[in-house]
């Protein structure tokens, strides 16, 4: 009996090592198919993420005689290293397809909107108001007295129409924008003298440009930043009587309004806000509005 008791004890301290190794190597065959089946998924993401065929960052098995926990271990911390570039993969691909649908929906909005212009008929010319001369009085009024402030600031107009035809090629639409906009960022550097030359330059080569209201009416406010008050109210008021629909016509006004105050005739300035007020009110910007006020208090308007 005592004999039996020391073989049963020999058989267990033999068979437990055994059955360790037994569990080692079943849990590396797990983890030999765990990464079999991500990095098959890896090189087809790769495929769809790498067009040109990036090879996949990953190493070979580890391949030892028998099975160990070292390499147990080392098995483990590659599966999870494949789990999380498998993850990373997914999210990147997803935001790439979402950036491309993105781009494709811009893309076709755009080739409809060119079709719509290639389609539209060609627009009747429009007649525009008769153009006023000048609107400002004579030399001698500016000298007069407070009488001359209250009168009329604008002369009598000259009977010249203006036939403006809008523009609805993209090509000229976008070379008008570009002809603004050099003259914006001369402006903008300081250089009104370049900017008067540029801004009246595209006005004439793109007179029924969108940009026209804005080229005019800044031209207005480089000729009050250069001190010649008298021509920046003439370019102002005529850019608001051509075009009182345009998107700058308010703030003409406005600009009206500061040049004749340069003239020292706050009267007519009052004349320039009140109506500025009065045709515009709530659709002017909110940088006109934010400063009629204090324009009107400075030329002291009653109302």
């Amino acid at each position: 009996m005592h004999r039996l008791l020391l073989s049963l004890c020999a058989l267990l301290l033999v068979s437990q090592p055994a059955y360790a190794q037994d569990s080692d190597r079943a849990r590396e065959r797990e983890n030999r198919d765990r990464i079999e089946r991500l990095e098959r998924q890896v090189r087809q993401m790769q495929r769809r993420v790498y067009p040109d065929g990036q090879p996949a960052n990953t190493a070979g098995f580890y391949d030892e005689p028998v099975a160990t926990r070292q390499s147990v271990d080392i098995m483990t911390g590659r599966v999870e290293a494949l789990e999380r570039q498998m993850t990373t993969l997914v999210r990147q691909s997803e935001e790439s397809q979402y950036r491309l649908g993105q781009m494709e929906a811009e893309v076709a909005r755009m080739r409809a909107a060119i079709e719509d212009l290639r389609s539209a008929p060609p627009p009747a010319p429009v007649v525009q108001q008769p153009v006023v001369e000048t609107p400002v009085e004579p030399d001698d009024a500016l000298s007069g007295d407070d009488a001359d402030d209250d009168s009329t600031a604008a002369a009598t107009p000259a009977q010249r129409p203006v036939a403006v035809i809008p523009i609805t090629d993209p090509a000229r639409l976008a070379d008008g924008e570009e002809a603004y906009n050099e003259g914006y960022r001369l402006w903008n550097a300081g250089d009104n003298a370049g900017a008067i030359r540029q801004l009246t330059a595209m006005v004439e080569q793109y007179p029924g440009h969108p940009k026209a209201s804005w080229a005019r009416n800044l031209k207005g406010r480089a000729q009050l930043d250069a001190n010649r008050p008298r021509d920046a109210a003439e370019t102002l008021l005529d850019n608001y009587r051509t075009d009182p629909s345009g998107e700058r016509a308010a703030d003409s006004l406005y600009f009206l309004g500061q040049a004749l105050m340069r003239l020292d005739q706050p009267g007519q300035a009052c004349r320039a806000y009140d109506e500025l007020a009065e045709v515009y009110g709530g659709s002017m910007r909110g940088y006109i509005a934010e400063r009629l006020p204090a324009a009107m208090a400075a030329a002291r308007c009653d109302g």
